[in-house]
């Protein structure tokens, strides 16, 4: 008896330790699923790479996307893409950054001139 097709899956036909090559957990592991991935050097040769590191650089061309989006794109478990993430960083592909931006102290001069800006409306 064959198994139903899963919902809103692609094929499915290569398994995840394919896509990891056997590996069960990435090199680094600094991709939360709101880490942001950018293209670092969009002129590296792209041969070589596997289909799944050519779609995360095809998605994070246009701009960054979250580890989450790309795995939803891709339609690939978060640990299977926290590996792929982590050869394509490790190569120069990509950069990330964190979407938690520090705090800055507040400029008073600037606060002063809103508040004038407000009370003038």
């Amino acid at each position: 008896m064959t198994p139903p097709a899963r919902q809103g899956r692609g094929s499915g036909l290569v398994r995840p330790y394919v896509v990891t090559g056997g590996r069960s957990a990435p090199s680094r592991n600094t991709f939360d699923a709101v880490t942001l991935v950018m293209i670092l050097q969009s002129d590296l040769s792209r041969a070589g790479l596997t289909p799944e590191q050519r779609g995360v650089l095809n998605l994070c061309g246009q701009g960054a996307l979250s580890v989450a989006e790309i795995a939803s794109h891709l339609e690939l478990p978060l640990s299977v893409l926290r590996i792929v993430l982590a050869d394509l960083m490790e190569s120069g592909h990509i950069t990330t950054r964190s979407t938690i931006l520090t705090a800055r102290t507040l400029d008073r001069d600037i606060l002063e001139a809103v508040l004038a800006g407000l009370q003038a409306l």
